[in-house]
């Protein structure tokens, strides 16, 4: 019988991969060296108090990138932070805040985080830092949640105002006279974790800080911004599209760090034929035995709210028949209350919790103390999210480790066989794009209802004058005699606009498990086929859905919480027409483009697949109406010449592998999630007439995505080719180029031949399209 035996976290790390099955499937293993604090000495014009606050807690200087953000900030510059989870990013604005703070009492500063826990966190934060320096500072957390007596508050003395983007949007700056004490006042917009603000949110978040700076300009206020961001591969571009201000990057580390061992290991093929992996719920469980029993604190990460629970309890079943720590072991997750969070938290600092398996609630920057191994049971989605997940590990000068244990899905599968992107500067991109109509027009609508548009003036980067005749012809807004927009109608803009989604017609979904049904989200016309049809799983925030009903009249889908070990995935019949290339080149045997695409869809058939192999579970039909989405595309067109001597069943299971693979890929590279890409693979275009392949954003409008895949069409086609080739399985799998049963034989092959043909570009170009 196995005992709890204290054990160091490299010998815990060793006793696990000295399992046969887990040592052959070892893909990575890295030892990253410990670094020593770069530190500076205090900056001369710090406040007393507050120096006296940073010694109290046993600083001895300020790491280098925290004196560089604050000297660049005294010098009137916006900045971006980019560094690793725990390297102190909040103190670059904690402490320009409380120094505003102390030198001026009227001062104001708007904090932004993407969720409830991280506001509660970082508001504990700066009160703690601000009592140590004698100060009486009022901060407060502006939320839903906020009672309504603490509002008007808030509203009138709050130096501090924590709140979120939502909030902010629909709650604050339509009401900005209300809040003309923190507008007139505001020094400081803090907007932290900005890479997660990509993709149609962050085009939603980037219109919203249009908003407000439109009413700091009307109040009197210029603000400088400060954004804090995990490593990724556009720092620059993401922060000055997101602020629309000239940012400096800040990304020189002086953070201390510990020895760590990161590890990737890949779950072995259990069934040759389909290519079928173990599910990487089990080796992670091992995984956090080895350091529960060693006495070592371990995070592990599951990817939903069903598989953090089956965690827990096979950690629990298993620590109870071994005698390990089985009291020490918590969940944690969004369904939890906000007491329960806090309680796992406080016990996370203090020790007294041993284990935690979490979804992504615990992978920002919520302060959970030190820990000595983080285990990921399955790709987090990005390479930056996955930095922050291991970065959980090893926040003090110790040995710490961290495990990747790979899903059975096509990215953790590429991400497995090319472990170098995760060591190497990260390559992938968050994008977002704040002009895209379909975003723009909503936040045009909010911006006039909260200050008229004088003629000319700029709502982004160019002149909003067309856009505003546009609604003008609409009946929103008018033009007066002294030239000025005003707002028209008597709806309230904002209340129309959701940050989550792009359209502005959205299905509303309403859980009627409780007591009394209730709104817990929405999702837009195009993305509601195949996310809550009828007899979907439904995920929101970790938790499962069963959509019982989905009244498309009315757009509302009705659904109850369920506990299941399966997904749905919805299959669309997709017919696309290109309807203006925007940029296009020529490759050896082909041609390379991208440009805008009218997409028809129907939704078809949805399968039940199993949460940790992806085996399929059985199918059901899916009955509503073709709807067709305007958005943008990138594609690749194949010679037909190269391919005379094709049969057509073959060229069919090239070009849908290859695409499959590119899709996949492609959601690496540009950091975005594999359902943000659709695939349309045409033996013969009835518009280009030859083979094509194309990825659609399946976003109206787009966000950016196309061009980025044609810039980089070479790093694309290199790693479907590797994809492909990296593969163990003979014929083809879900991994790589989709399951056989769909693409039939020699799939894998047949890709292959075919990305060949298109990977390198002509001396001369030719139209491709």
């Amino acid at each position: 019988m196995r005992v709890y035996a204290p054990l160091g976290t490299a010998q815990a790390l060793d006793r696990y991969l000295a399992e046969p099955d887990v040592t052959a499937g070892i893909t990575a293993r890295r030892t990253l060296p410990a670094r020593p604090p770069d530190l500076c000495p205090f900056p001369e014009w710090l406040a007393p108090p507050l120096r006296g606050a940073l010694e109290r807690r046993s600083f001895r200087g300020l790491y280098r990138h925290q004196v560089e953000a604050l000297d660049a900030l005294r010098a009137g510059e916006d900045i971006a932070v980019v560094t690793p989870t725990a390297s102190g990013k909040s103190l670059c604005y904690h402490l320009p805040v409380l120094q505003a703070v102390f030198e001026d009492p009227s001062a104001r500063a708007l904090y932004l985080f993407p969720t409830k826990a991280l506001s509660q966190d970082q508001l504990a934060e700066v009160r703690d830092l601000s009592a140590l320096a004698g100060m009486d500072l009022a901060a407060a957390v502006y939320d839903g949640d906020t009672p309504a007596p603490m509002r008007s508050v808030v509203r009138s003395a709050g130096q501090v105002v924590v709140t979120n983007p939502d909030m902010l949007h629909a709650a604050i700056l339509p009401h900005h006279t209300k809040w003309f004490q923190l507008f007139q006042q505001l020094r400081y917009v803090v907007v932290d974790e900005a890479h997660t603000y990509r993709g149609v949110f962050g085009s939603h978040v980037a219109n919203v800080l249009r908003r407000l700076a439109r009413i700091c300009a009307h109040h009197g206020s210029s603000p400088r911004i400060i954004c804090c961001s995990a490593t990724i591969g556009n720092p620059k571009q993401l922060a000055e599209t997101l602020t629309g201000r000239s940012m400096r990057v800040i990304d020189r580390n002086g953070a201390p760090s510990g020895e760590k061992h990161v590890v990737v290991v890949r779950p072995p093929v259990i069934d040759e034929r389909t290519g079928t992996r173990a599910g990487a719920g089990g080796f992670a469980r091992r995984a956090a035995l080895s350091f529960l029993r060693a006495g070592r604190q371990t995070i592990v990460f599951g990817r939903s709210r069903v598989a953090v629970e089956l965690l827990l309890t096979g950690l629990r079943e298993a620590l109870r028949t071994g005698r390990g720590p089985l009291d020490r072991v918590r969940g944690y997750r969004g369904g939890y209350l906000p007491g329960e969070r806090r309680r796992i938290e406080a016990g996370l600092r203090s020790g007294e919790i041993l284990g935690v398996v979490s979804t992504n609630a615990l992978e920002l920057g919520i302060d959970i103390g030190r820990l000595d191994a983080a285990v990921l049971a399955g790709y987090p989605g990005t390479i930056a999210g996955t930095w922050q997940q291991i970065g959980r590990a090893g926040r003090r000068q110790e040995v710490s480790a961290a495990i990747l244990v790979a899903g059975a899905g096509p990215v953790d599968q590429y991400v497995a066989s090319h472990p170098e992107y995760l060591f190497r500067s990260s390559p992938e991109e968050a994008r977002l794009d704040p002009d895209n109509l379909h975003v723009l027009l909503g936040h045009l609508r909010a911006a006039t209802f909260e200050i008229p548009f004088a003629a000319g003036e700029r709502f982004g980067a160019v002149p909003a004058d067309d856009l505003l005749a546009f609604l003008a012809e609409e009946g929103h807004v008018r033009q007066a005699d002294d030239g000025r927009w005003y707002w028209a109608s008597e709806n309230f803009p904002a209340s129309e606009i959701s940050l989550r989604v792009a359209a502005s017609e959205n299905v509303v979904i309403i859980d009627t498990g409780g007591p009394r049904p209730r709104v817990i989200g929405e999702v837009d016309l195009f993305a509601a086929r195949t996310l809550v049809h009828e007899n979907a799983i439904y995920l929101h925030e970790s938790r499962q859905f069963h959509v019982d009903r989905l009244d498309w009249e009315e757009r509302k889908a009705y659904v109850r919480p369920v506990d299941v070990e399966h997904y749905t995935q919805a299959e669309l019949a997709v017919t696309l027409k290109p309807l203006e290339t925007f940029a296009e080149s020529a490759l050896a045997a082909g041609g390379r483009a991208h440009g805008e695409v009218m997409v028809s869809s129907l939704a078809t058939i949805y399968k039940k697949l199993r949460l940790e192999t992806n085996e399929n579970l059985g199918w059901g039909r899916i009955h509503l109406p073709e709807i067709e989405l305007h958005t943008t595309a990138y594609w690749l067109a194949v010679d037909p010449a190269a391919v005379a001597g094709w049969r057509r069943a073959e060229l069919d299971v090239a070009l849908v592998g290859s695409g499959r693979a590119l899709q996949t890929v492609a959601s690496v590279l540009l950091m975005s999630d594999p359902r943000d890409l659709g695939m349309v693979a045409q033996v013969r275009s009835p518009h280009l007439e030859r083979p094509v392949v194309y990825l659609y954003e399946a976003v109206p409008g787009g966000v950016g995505l196309s061009p980025r895949l044609y810039e980089r069409h070479a790093e694309l086609v290199r790693g479907a080719r590797e994809l492909i080739a990296g593969c163990p399985c003979r014929d083809g799998c879900p991994a790589c180029v989709g399951p056989r049963s769909e693409t039939g034989e020699d799939a894998r092959g047949l890709a292959r031949r075919l990305l060949a043909l298109l990977k390198v570009e002509r001396a001369s170009p030719s139209r491709a399209a």
